[in-house]
């Protein structure tokens, strides 16, 4: 009995989420030894801006594939959702890279601002994102693994309309945490 990935979807999803979650979090919390990655000191700097201007463009493509499967041009949404994804999956090797070499950044404002602006903005930032790879992982397996015609009797619409919209907030929060962490302070 030979298994395909059109039938274990949901399986792979979860593989993929807990794994890519488990990443993430593992760096985050200062488990990737920094000495096991090489120190591109000029890169190390930029990746914050880079990674703005990255979610900046993948709110764009976001847009653009919503806009264009609401105007039936599957082919448009496929080529922008493509690259919503390698725009985050570009976004995620950097930050883990920059974070696994010099840990998160410190708030630089007032404490004011940093305990009811800054954390709260942030945690959902965080919270959204987490919730997105799941979301993310689903519809893009669902669009993979079956032909065109078929993804419209799929979950992959409804899914994929809560997963775009979680996407997006999550990257304009992103962006918002950027301005205040590196423009505002």
């Amino acid at each position: 009995m030979q298994l395909q990935a059109r039938d274990r979807v949901r399986e792979l999803t979860a593989l993929l989420s807990i794994v890519s979650l488990a990443v993430v979090f593992a760096t985050a919390g200062g488990l990737v030894p920094s000495g096991l990655l090489p120190r591109i000191s000029p890169l190390v700097e930029v990746i914050p801006h880079l990674n703005a201007a990255l979610s900046a463009t993948a709110l764009v493509t976001i847009a653009v594939g919503v806009r264009a499967v609401k105007n039936g041009n599957i082919a448009r949404h496929r080529a922008a959702m493509v690259a919503t994804t390698l725009l985050f999956l570009g976004f995620l090797a950097l930050y883990l890279y920059r974070i696994a070499l010099e840990g998160p950044s410190a708030f630089p404002g007032p404490e004011t601002v940093y305990q009811f602006v800054y954390l709260p903005l942030l945690a959902i930032h965080i919270l959204l994102a987490v919730l997105s790879i799941p979301l993310v992982y689903y519809v893009l397996l669902l669009a993979v693994t079956r032909p065109v015609a078929a993804i419209r009797d799929s979950p992959h619409p409804r899914v994929g309309k809560v997963a775009a919209s979680l996407w997006f907030i999550s990257f304009a929060l992103g962006i918002v945490v950027y301005a205040l962490l590196y423009v505002v302070y």
